[in-house]
């Protein structure tokens, strides 16, 4: 007589992201865990570093990143093409330490005004960083920004840095810094220089366990994930 047939356990996926999608994967992934999909073990650090990690062979079962490296990391053949999806958009905030004064920044050239006033700043060493940099340039006031730009260690969030007095103004996501005790808050760039940053997806060519993998991309791109990537200071990438 032959033993009843038990059904294969659930594989446990590994994941990494970077810094800017933790509390919203956190959230996202207890969700799906909940309702009887597959666990992610996530690992949050700096997007340079987890590009790097990936290009170097270690396998992840999905990735999370800003959309060029995704892109990227697809061209070299790392990650599944057909398998990447657009989770969010996100865009940058600006903050001081709690309770020191609240600069102006309603326009643009109030937010020239406040960078230029401002003891020092710090920016992500992301894709926002890099446009913020440009963004300084067309400005014309790099040259005067020398040696008050504080780079934030790869996985350090600048919030952190503004929250302990160590820098004056910090721009971050907004879905970084809305959770960060010590800090205000003082609102989105303005439109006219928002820095939007999309975050996208996608399953590692090596990844063992792709139909799984595929599942959970299906939820975070769903109907039910958007309301959680609006609670989280994002724009759900899902049309």
């Amino acid at each position: 007589m032959n033993s009843p047939a038990h059904s294969a356990p659930v594989p446990v996926l590994k994941g990494i992201s970077s810094m800017a999608t933790r509390q919203l994967l956190t959230v996202l992934l207890a969700l799906y865990a909940k309702q009887g999909g597959s666990e992610l073990q996530l690992e949050s650090v700096g997007g340079v570093d987890a590009a790097k990690r990936v290009r170097a062979g270690e396998v992840f079962d999905i990735v999370f990143l800003a959309s060029d490296a995704i892109d990227k990391l697809v061209a070299a053949g790392h990650l599944d093409g057909a398998s990447r999806v657009d989770l969010a958009h996100s865009g940058v905030a600006l903050a001081v330490k709690a309770g020191a004064p609240r600069p102006d920044i309603s326009t643009a050239e109030a937010v020239r005004a406040a960078v230029l006033a401002a003891r020092n700043i710090s920016y992500s060493t992301g894709p926002s960083g890099v446009a913020l940099a440009k963004l300084f340039e067309d400005w014309g006031i790099t040259g005067q920004l020398q040696g008050r730009i504080v780079t934030a260690p790869p996985g350090v969030p600048v919030g952190s840095l503004v929250a302990s007095g160590e820098v004056e103004l910090g721009f971050q996501q907004l879905s970084e810094l809305m959770h960060l005790r010590g800090i205000t808050l003082l609102g989105n760039l303005p439109e006219a220089i928002q820095i939007t940053t999309t975050f996208s997806a996608a399953i590692d060519t090596a990844s063992p366990h792709q139909p799984e993998a595929r599942a959970l991309l299906q939820f975070l791109n769903s109907a039910q994930a958007a309301d959680t990537i609006r609670q989280q200071g994002m724009d759900p990438a899902r049309a």
